[in-house]
């Protein structure tokens, strides 16, 4: 059975992971026959938005306390991941990956990574092992990889961005994956597209597939 760790950057859209994405990423894993195990750095999240107003709320949360509510308690801090022990690794997408996981919500192509995660992309990536990305997560590994083949959809100034950093755009459309063979990157656009579950499903099963079809 091919394992996956699944990297998660809080919980919620707009400051946290995307729950639809990393809900729907963990059961294509499951459902295709492989299994998982969830991470997130122990540290605490850029900020707390109120997600029925938009606003910014006056507290403080912890990235991987928020992200164990989605993986109901059983996750584990990111600084613990060993590449030796899994085969694949997933990003799903929501603004905590460009928030907490790294600074491109404010500093786009100049962003710096958080170092766990950074380290964690690094290692699977000279271990010859492939890297999975949803919606905006893909920056992470472009900013991390530079020279790598990536999709986050149709957005232009974030496809600008991504070829700052050195990677190459592809426009996609719902559930399309661009595969970088060489780099072993899996991308797929999610909700950076005017999606709705059905289709965020349909992404992360074929991003799964994708990755297990390598790895078969």
């Amino acid at each position: 059975m091919k394992k996956f760790a699944v990297v998660l950057a809080g919980n919620g859209v707009f400051d946290g992971a995307e729950i639809h994405e990393s809900t729907l990423a963990m059961y294509a894993i499951k459902k295709q026959g492989a299994s998982y195990d969830v991470f997130a750095p122990d540290m605490e999240q850029h900020h707390v938005i109120n997600h029925m107003t938009g606003e910014e709320m006056k507290e403080k949360r912890n990235v991987l306390i928020e992200a164990s509510r989605i993986a109901r308690g059983k996750i584990k801090p990111l600084d613990a991941f060993d590449p030796k022990e899994y085969d694949a690794l997933l990003f799903p997408g929501g603004f905590g990956a460009a928030k907490n996981l790294s600074s491109f919500a404010f500093d786009g192509p100049d962003c710096t990574v958080q170092p766990d995660v950074e380290k964690a992309i690094k290692g699977m990536h000279k271990a010859g092992k492939p890297i999975a990305a949803l919606c905006i997560a893909p920056v992470l590994v472009a900013k991390v990889l530079g020279n790598v083949k990536m999709t986050i959809g149709q957005d232009k100034g974030t496809a600008e961005a991504i070829g700052k950093m050195g990677a190459t755009h592809e426009d996609t459309g719902h559930g399309q994956v661009v595969i970088d063979e060489e780099n072993k990157v899996f991308t797929t656009p999610c909700y950076m597209l005017d999606a709705d579950i059905a289709q965020i499903g349909e992404g992360a099963d074929n991003v799964v597939r994708a990755v297990l079809k390598l790895l078969a």
